[in-house]
């Protein structure tokens, strides 16, 4: 039992027997362990590259446990310098968003600044366009006019450098690409230059805002507008000088034969009667091109009245192509043989040819007169009649009313008569005139007739 105890008590002592160096001729001590449990008794020798093993591990668990207290340790020095380091990339980025904002916020006040320019811009063209077709409208009645009265103006639109092209009048005068352009800048594309816009319209690409970009494009559609326009008042002008010079010369005619156009339009009233009001001071605001238009819707009227009156005043040939026979004046009479006055013209021609009426009126005489046979009678105003002879058939009755060119009846040889003819009398207030004058004013009337 002793002997037990004592192996229990020499649990892990290590022994060590004397070894010799073989080389130096003593041996290496060898370090022996001992375990005992009980009556078991184990032994192990330790080898030197046991406890180099040994050595090993604990310097490595000895260097891990102080490179994890290291960690631990520095572990939260790392976390909140990386935490701080991302504070501060989001601070920046915070604040780089904030000035992009600021800049952001300064462009779009910049952009609808400049659009409420673009904007009251804009209204202000669509303005001088709406003048501009107002005005083209009320040209166009005047224009339809002008070439029924046989008047034309030169053209005067012809295509420039300041003025934008266009592919016909109408587009020109809705400011042909400078609108599109307008429209491009208005479409939200205004940051962006529209340069095929740009150069469409004679503009060098250059790198502008919109409010710069709408100025340049502004003033060539406003130069446009205004270009239009003078070539509008150029063509009214000649138009209303061609229409005053061409009524002037019907008015001269007609007064060499005695015709009053003024009178012509009169209806038998006073015209300077009835008339009156407050007086009020005279504009001084008044629109160019109304003022135009105007004038020339006077010039027109004016030019209208004349011909009017020239068209119903006897200025036609009751027989045209037709030779005359004997003309007005003192001659031999053909059945008495002594001088007497011919109250009017004789044409040459054949029974049963046709007698036209040398303006338009009113028929007063259809039938037998004394010596003039079968005659009929015009009343074609102005106290101015016509008469007409001798005809074989009357083809209208009294009160019929009749214009110029038309067949009144047949030429014939009826009542004082030597042979078949067509005997034309023009009178004023009953006395006979030359109606060589009437004929002679018509042939001159002809060119600004037709």
């Amino acid at each position: 039992m002793g002997q037990r105890h004592g192996a229990s008590q020499l649990r892990g002592t290590y022994v060590a027997k004397g070894t010799e160096n073989r080389v130096f001729g003593k041996r290496a001590p060898r370090h022996v362990l001992i375990l005992a449990s009980g009556e078991k008794i184990r032994h192990m020798t330790i080898q030197p590259w046991m406890a180099a093993l040994t050595f090993c591990f604990f310097g490595v668990f000895v260097i891990g446990y102080l490179a994890a207290t290291s960690y631990l340790v520095i572990r939260d020095d790392l976390i909140g310098a990386t935490m701080a380091r991302q504070a501060r990339m989001q601070h920046d980025y915070e604040d780089r968003i904030a000035a992009l904002r600021a800049q952001l916020d300064r462009i779009t006040s910049r952009q609808l600044l400049d659009q409420q320019v673009v904007e009251q811009k804009v209204e202000k063209l669509l303005e001088q366009q709406n003048a501009l077709f107002d005005r083209h409208g009320k040209l166009g009645s005047l224009l339809d006019r002008a070439e029924e009265s046989g008047l034309k103006a030169p053209d005067t639109a012809a295509p420039n450098a300041s003025q934008p092209a266009a592919g016909d009048r109408e587009a020109s005068l809705s400011g042909g690409s400078g609108i599109r352009a307008i429209e491009k800048l208005l479409s939200g594309k205004g940051s962006a230059a529209p340069l095929e816009t740009m150069s469409a319209l004679g503009y060098a690409p250059l790198r502008e805002n919109m409010a710069d970009r709408a100025d340049r494009v502004f003033s060539k559609v406003t130069l446009s507008l205004k270009n239009i326009e003078k070539q509008q008042l150029a063509k009214i002008t000649d138009l209303t000088s061609g229409a005053t010079q061409t009524a002037d010369a019907i008015t001269a005619i007609l007064k060499r034969t005695g015709v009053d156009v003024a009178s012509a339009a009169d209806t038998g009233e006073n015209q300077s009667e009835g008339i009156g009001g407050p007086y009020v001071a005279p504009q001084t605001d008044t629109d160019t091109f109304d003022v135009s238009l105007d004038g020339l819707d006077a010039a027109l009227s004016r030019l209208e009245n004349a011909r009017a009156t020239a068209r119903d005043m006897p200025f036609g040939n009751p027989s045209p192509g037709h030779p005359v026979t004997s003309r007005y004046g003192n001659r031999i009479d053909p059945f008495l043989g002594r001088l007497a006055l011919h109250a009017g013209i004789d044409f040459q021609a054949s029974t049963g040819q046709d007698v036209k009426a040398t303006g338009a009126g009113k028929v007063t005489i259809a039938g037998p007169s004394a010596g003039y046979g079968n005659l009929v009678e015009i009343d074609h105003g102005q106290g101015i009649t016509t008469r007409y002879g001798h005809m074989s058939k009357i083809l209208v009755k009294e009160g019929d009313l009749v214009s110029a060119g038309d067949v009144i009846g047949r030429a014939g040889s009826t009542g004082r008569s030597t042979g078949p003819h067509v005997h034309y009398e023009v009178r004023r207030d009953g006395n006979p005139v030359d109606p060589s004058h009437f004929l002679n004013a018509g042939m001159k009337l002809t060119t600004y007739l037709n």
